[in-house]
């Protein structure tokens, strides 16, 4: 099943680079500098996968049974591939609670039915809309690693949204982090995390401390 999101995946590629060749110059500049609105931007990439590749997805599964994680938050489901590896950490770890976020509902569909075919719908829960609205309410107190893979423009905001629930040793994992200029500032100076940037796209950011202590 993994294999196969992958290739269509990377057929969805070809589609998008197409899809961006038809934007004026103004357009393709606020989506490389993500000031496009997101729900716009969102909503031009429905059925597009922006799937995190290969080597990012084994890093989400090492680092998920390296932190013995148990819960865990995902901003930017998509069609599913990292939660697929996210969902497996947990089940290889002894269980617990995934919830990942999606804006668009044909992505949803199609990353229930993934999950549900991996036998991980009894640990992963896909919340439908804005993550703003959907990860404010009925969270673990306790978070163990966040992902991040939406809108980078909003990375900041769910960071702090979530931060409460953070502990010592909690994990923020950042892809195409690039693109959030104001978070990688929040993580690298707010004296709140270790933070490093890995091949200058994903960013790994430890807890130093709990985070119900100093908020």
């Amino acid at each position: 099943m993994i294999e196969k999101l992958y290739v269509d995946a990377e057929a969805s590629k070809a589609v998008f680079r197409a899809r961006l060749a038809d934007l004026s110059p103004q357009e393709l500049e606020a989506w490389r500098g993500n000031t496009l609105d997101y729900r716009a931007l969102y909503a031009k990439a429905k059925d597009i996968h922006l799937a995190v590749s290969r080597r990012t997805a084994t890093l989400l599964y090492i680092l998920a049974r390296t932190r013995g994680a148990r819960s865990i938050v995902e901003f930017g489901t998509s069609f599913g591939i990292s939660t697929l590896h996210l969902g497996a950490a947990l089940r290889d770890n002894g269980g617990g609670r995934l919830i990942g976020t999606e804006f668009e509902p044909g992505k949803v569909a199609a990353a229930r039915a993934s999950i549900a075919e991996a036998h991980l719908s009894d640990i992963v829960e896909i919340r439908e809309g804005d993550a703003v609205e959907t990860l404010a309410r009925d969270l673990p107190d306790s978070i163990d690693l966040v992902f991040l893979d939406g809108a980078g423009s909003l990375y900041l905001k769910i960071a702090r949204l979530l931060e409460p629930r953070l502990d010592a040793g909690s994990l923020l994992v950042a892809d195409n982090a690039h693109g959030a200029p104001d978070y990688l500032d929040h993580v690298r100076s707010s004296g709140r995390f270790m933070s490093l940037d890995l091949d200058k796209d994903v960013e790994i950011s430890v807890a130093t401390h709990s985070m119900a202590e100093v908020l």
